[in-house]
């Protein structure tokens, strides 16, 4: 099954991988009101669909994400107060998408991640990239902040590492982001897809209902004290482990055998 739509393509194949991929690589894949929009609604979809287990966010041409269209910043100076509060809700709600997507988002990062290009890194659960990438909070240049990005770049990087570069609007490669958690991954071009691809059959090898809530599992237990955590965790694994899919991969384990949900490497041609 392949969508598209006027700034993106995307795609969900028989193994349960989503492919979004960001087309507008004349502007280096840049924000405006429609990708804003787009990207909200396919990540709502993805994360609504049974069947997917895994979304991947690619982009076309050379950069990842170049941040803002220069018209839609155009646009956006001549706004009033509520006007850009409401174009910011907007753009909140699609990192949100992402963050809050019920299967793991792998971003795959390459040329500029720039604003909120570098945002989207930061709502995906992995991202990987290639030395080459060039990637900043560049908003400080502009007079503002990466406020709506703020708390999924804070969640990946920390305090001490937004501090410099939220202030300084640095543009670092690769090996930087990967030092500082934002990729979790940096490889050589030529090695990308095979990172990807390494990365996405270990998710499927895992148990899809598994999976969705691993990625709940850390939201619900993230900021909770230790000594209330059992409140979470408990009745969540013992509900786990009387589940269909908990019986049949501790049965797989057991018998020495795949798990019925294993997903063998095959290509789809639709």
């Amino acid at each position: 099954m392949t969508k598209s739509l006027e700034t993106l393509d995307w795609r969900l194949d028989d193994r349960g991988v989503a492919t979004v991929t960001l087309r507008r690589p004349d502007v280096r894949n840049a924000f405006n009101d429609q990708l804003i929009e787009e990207l909200t609604r396919v990540f709502t979809m993805i994360s609504a669909e049974p069947s997917s287990r895994v979304a991947l966010l690619r982009a076309a041409g050379r950069a990842f994400c170049a941040g803002a269209d220069l018209n839609w910043m155009r646009k956006s100076a001549q706004l009033s107060l509520e006007e850009n509060r409401v174009g910011a809700a907007k753009m909140s709600r699609m990192f949100r998408s992402l963050a809050t997507c019920d299967v793991p988002v792998v971003a795959v990062v390459h040329g500029h991640a720039i604003g909120g290009g570098a945002g989207l890194v930061a709502a995906a659960d992995i991202a990987v990239g290639v030395p080459e990438a060039k990637i900043g909070f560049t908003e400080v240049k502009l007079g503002i902040v990466p406020a709506v990005i703020s708390p999924f770049v804070l969640r990946k990087i920390g305090r001490t590492h937004a501090a410099r570069y939220f202030a300084t609007g640095e543009i670092f490669d690769g090996l930087e982001a990967e030092r500082i958690g934002l990729l979790q991954r940096c490889v050589p071009a030529s090695e990308l897809e095979t990172e990807v691809e390494g990365l996405v059959a270990s998710i499927l090898a895992a148990g899809p209902l598994a999976v969705r809530e691993s990625k709940r599992l850390i939201d619900l237990v993230e900021n909770v004290p230790v000594r209330d955590c059992d409140q979470v965790t408990v009745p969540l694994i013992a509900r786990l482990r009387v589940s269909d899919e908990g019986q049949e991969g501790m049965s797989a384990f057991l018998d020495k055998r795949r798990p019925a949900w294993f997903a063998e490497e095959r290509t789809t041609d639709d």
